[in-house]
């Protein structure tokens, strides 16, 4: 997700350098909207492997 949001804003970068800002200021929309996706998706994945790990050392002891 991170890798597509890099690429976006390569793209941008691209597009704005040969005067393309409609264009450009699109894939900078996208690249956020992805980014953003990303980080709450780490942030649940931190969540719920904090949670596991829980259950399994109760588990064990």
């Amino acid at each position: 997700m991170l890798k597509l949001a890099l690429i976006s804003l390569v793209i941008a970068g691209v597009l704005a350098i040969l005067g393309f800002g409609g264009a450009a200021g699109t894939f900078v929309g996208i690249a956020k909207i992805l980014f953003f996706i990303a980080l709450a998706v780490f942030v649940l994945f931190l969540v719920l492997g904090m949670l596991a790990g829980k259950g399994i050392k109760d588990a064990i002891d």
